[in-house]
């Protein structure tokens, strides 16, 4: 199961630095495992991971196969990612 990253995630997590970045990784790999939960007023049934003073908002999509993956769509600092 490999994760899909949005640009903005992307862009994200790629200005990280490097031990930030690889447990936000770590943590997005383990994926159905961690502190997730579902989102409250988010119509696409999103969720949330922390990590950290971080947070992981994502969603599961199925691919052609019928596959379900995580698609990341925002990672920012816990203050600043529910504006």
């Amino acid at each position: 199961m490999q994760p899909v990253y949005s640009n903005a995630a992307a862009k994200t997590i790629n200005g990280m630095d490097s031990s930030t970045k690889k447990r936000i990784k770590q943590g997005i790999e383990k994926l159905p495992d961690g502190d997730v939960k579902p989102l409250r007023g988010y119509k696409d049934k999103s969720l949330r991971l922390r990590i950290g003073d971080y947070r992981v908002i994502f969603r599961y999509e199925l691919d052609d196969n019928g596959i379900r993956y995580p698609f990341i769509s925002e990672i920012d600092n816990r203050g600043d990612i529910y504006k």
